[in-house]
């Protein structure tokens, strides 16, 4: 029997680092609160954008959907209207990561108490 080398993602060429940087760049939570509000509202302004993440600055917001743009996450309509206005949605990519991610919400549902009591237990002890 030949012995074929198995294919780990350390063996692919780019893998490691585009994940590492993925990494990096979803668990900011702004990359994570924006993909969330989009996946619940659809398409959306910029300004219904700042209304569903709450707490973004419009510079953060501005910051979050451009590199979402660059990394084909979101699309941007630019509606060449007065005043103009733009529009924001998934790309089938960024609902693949939102899909990916969505994991990590139903862990956090099933685990709240657990983790909160850990932290309560943490925190009281001496």
């Amino acid at each position: 029997m030949e012995n074929t080398p198995s294919t780990s993602h350390s063996d692919i060429p780019g893998v490691d680092a585009l994940v590492n940087e993925l990494i990096g760049r979803v668990a900011d939570k702004w990359t994570l609160l924006v993909l969330e509000a989009l996946e619940e509202h659809g398409e959306s302004r910029f300004s219904q954008l700042a209304r569903n993440v709450p707490g973004i600055s419009q510079k953060m917001l501005t910051q979050t959907l451009r590199q979402m743009e660059r990394d084909g996450f979101v699309h941007r309509t630019v509606h060449p209207v007065i005043p103009p206005h733009v529009d924001y949605r998934l790309t089938p990519l960024g609902h693949s990561l939102g899909e990916a991610f969505c994991g990590v919400w139903h862990w956090a549902e099933r685990h709240l108490d657990d983790v909160e009591t850990a932290r309560t237990a943490f925190d009281t002890r001496d």
